[in-house]
């Protein structure tokens, strides 16, 4: 029996039992804990420690056993909890993640990181036992442990009917191995996708269920107890156990769910049945080719769209009435299939409670974190690249923003500081905004290092663009360098980043108060709500979020600067012109700027204004990666497929703006 094939389904449920297990861990009061908080913690460990025995990773079993014993004394009363032990326990956590990966990459995890870890719990263990602990009463719970233990500590009793349906032949014979293991098959028939089995076992129809579901799932079996007349023992209720054993012997919970389906004990006669599972675990790469599809589809709709639109409707009334459902349900299957590829922000976000906690120790800091907005979407491909930039912002808050608590005390503070993560969606775009309550950023400071390093700085500079220096490679106010921060590098990979995103970075600071660092990304980079424009005979299209306002300007509002460079004169404010036609080399487009329209468009906090021809339309349209389908082009970030099959390039607004050079409007 090959069991690799299940590998990566446990490495999975696995790696969610672990964050579930920190999670609760960090929000453990030690001084009172929840005993409900304490039985999910112990479950996560017990059936890691499950799964890993029956796979035989030894290593993990080992220190899951030694840690799910620790935290039964725990739920159970007879050990103190103490800070102490807490950090026990997630450096227990942090070793279970590292051996999960060294199986991963099919090795054995170091010897000395497994010897550490289980001195570490056998000492805990010893520490925090008391006498005075008083175990609280608990409701009997059901049995589940790895075949192989529960053949060796339960003898047989009773005796089980159990029928799995819909199994194929290769199922048949692991199941059947699988049950051999839990006591004596006594007698095995079998009728077309149907596998019945008489078992005497000591085992409880839970155990049998749990150990079967990692080969089927739980609604493909259903067990009944035979009578006592039937059977060498009295039967037990399905889901009772022996009394329970002395504090010291171990208990084993029910399996955990995402582990092995928990499933509701049966009374006897009755079949025990599972839930139906709500969710289903797909390959990245499938859910891609369907988008990509889907994609291709709504671009063939938009090109049958634009052939019917010559078509006189007196005559096509039907096929243009057809048209149109076309276009709404081709565009709502490609909604339905871009809202797969979402994922909620917490994905993102439950990673920063251990951060803090240990980052705010190390410190010297008390800080309070606040998540706002967990449920919040953003596209898988999006999410899993902005968890960089954000923690980079919140070890910054941590070290730079929130202050100690004893200048927290002095300024009238609240000694524990406020650091808070939200999400939010705004119109096209979702909003992640990391927020302190710390001492603000000093602007002289700011100002004067900026001076110091010889930036052409006007000192009555507005805080909104003076903010923005922070993200300068190499710019750091920090009078101390830590293994933290105050290196000068990271802000400005984290501006770049963002950028790369097709997104931009907000800063509000008011000293003494706290700074504000808000991140605007567009929900997904598959799709673009975009203006098209036109300069000559050629089509372009601007990301609908960088564009402000257009207007056609006027003589008396255009001012040449230096050579052939031109602003705009805007309400009282001086806008650099980029000339498209210029930028990208385009003939036979309008030379004169008052005879074109210009957009104004604003990016990393500056606006300027980029000169059209003329302003097409507004549409969502799919993008196309132009740098894998031929090269990159200065300016243009990628391309999509016009409704009469031509080609438009999507502008790269901010590329535009480096690459022209383009200033802060005075």
């Amino acid at each position: 029996m090959d069991i690799k094939q299940f590998y990566q389904t446990f490495f999975e449920e696995a790696d969610e039992l672990l964050a579930e297990m920190e999670l609760l861990l960090l929000g453990l009061d030690v001084q009172s804990p929840d005993i409900e908080h304490l039985n999910a913690i112990f479950r996560a460990a017990h059936s890691i420690k499950g799964g890993a025995a029956t796979f035989g990773f030894a290593a993990l079993t080992e220190t899951t056993h030694l840690l799910e014993n620790l935290l039964d004394k725990a739920r159970h009363g007879q050990l103190l909890l103490s800070k102490k032990m807490m950090d026990g326990l997630l450096e227990a956590k942090d070793v279970l993640q590292k051996q999960l990966s060294a199986y991963r990459a099919d090795s054995e995890p170091e010897p000395a990181m497994v010897e550490r870890i289980c001195s570490v719990l056998r000492q805990l263990a010893v520490d925090s036992s008391t006498e005075a602990a008083v175990a609280p009463v608990l409701a009997p719970v059901a049995v589940v442990q790895p075949a192989a233990e529960l053949a060796a500590k339960v003898p047989a009793g009773r005796v089980l009917n159990v029928c799995f349906s819909g199994v194929s032949e290769n199922d048949r014979k692991l199941l059947s191995e699988e049950l051999a293991n839990l006591g004596t098959v006594l007698e095995q028939t079998q009728d077309s996708d149907k596998l019945n089995l008489r078992l005497e076992t000591g085992c409880d129809a839970d155990d049998v269920i749990a150990v079967c579901c990692f080969i089927i799932d739980a609604d493909q079996i259903q067990i009944t107890v035979e009578p006592a007349s039937s059977a060498p023992a009295a039967p037990a209720p399905v889901s009772s156990v022996p009394a329970p054993p002395p504090p010291v012997a171990e208990v084993a919970p029910p399996p955990e769910p995402r582990m092995a389906p928990k499933v509701a004990a049966a009374p006897v006669g009755a079949s025990s049945v599972g839930k139906e599972a709500g969710s289903m675990r797909v390959d990245v790469e499938k859910v891609d080719q369907i988008i990509n599809l889907v994609g291709e589809l709504v671009i063939t709709q938009s090109m049958l769209t634009q052939i019917a639109s010559t078509l006189d409707p007196a005559t096509h009334e039907r096929l243009l009435s057809c048209m149109v459902h076309l276009e709404r349900n081709a565009l709502d299957l490609q909604e339905s299939v871009m809202s797969i590829r979402m994922m909620p922000m917490d994905y993102v976000f439950s990673r920063f409670p251990r951060l803090i906690h240990d980052l705010s120790s190390k410190l010297n800091k008390e800080v309070e974190l606040v998540m706002v907005g967990k449920e919040t979407e953003l596209d898988k491909s999006l999410i899993e690249r902005v968890i960089d930039p954000i923690t980079h912002l919140v070890r910054n808050s941590l070290d730079h923003g929130i202050e100690s608590p004893e200048k927290r005390s002095l300024a009238g503070k609240n000694p524990i500081g406020r650091l808070t993560l939200s999400a939010q969606h705004q119109g096209g775009s979702i909003v992640i905004e990391v927020k302190d309550d710390g001492g603000g950023l000093p602007r002289e400071k700011i100002l004067a290092k900026a001076i110091q390093q010889g930036m052409a700085i006007d000192e009555s500079i507005a805080d909104q663009d003076l903010w923005q220096l922070i993200f300068a490679p190499g710019f750091s106010t920090a009078e101390v360098v830590s293994d933290v921060s105050g290196r000068g590098v990271g802000m400005d990979v984290v501006k770049r980043n963002i950028h790369e995103m097709g997104g931009h970075v907000e800063i509000s600071s008011v000293r003494g108060q706290g700074t504000s660092i808000r991140i605007v990304l567009p929900l997904t980079l598959a799709i673009l709500n975009g203006m098209s424009v036109k300069v000559g005979e050629e089509i372009y299209i601007l990301p609908l979020n960088y564009v402000i306002e257009s207007l056609q300007p006027l003589a008396k509002d255009i001012h040449s600067i230096t050579g052939e460079e031109q602003v705009l004169h805007v309400r009282g404010e001086y806008l650099t012109l980029v000339e498209l036609h210029k930028m990208f080399d385009v003939s036979e487009a309008v030379q004169d700027p008052t005879q074109g329209i210009a957009v104004i468009v604003q990016t990393e906090g500056t606006r300027f204004a980029l000169l059209v021809d003329q302003l097409v339309g507004q549409h969502q349209v799919v993008v196309k990666n132009l740098e894998t389908n031929y090269r990159k082009v200065p300016g243009i970030s990628a391309a999509t497929i016009l409704g009469d099959g031509n080609v438009a390039l999507i502008i790269d607004v901010v590329g535009v703006r480096r690459s022209m050079g383009v200033k802060s409007g005075a």
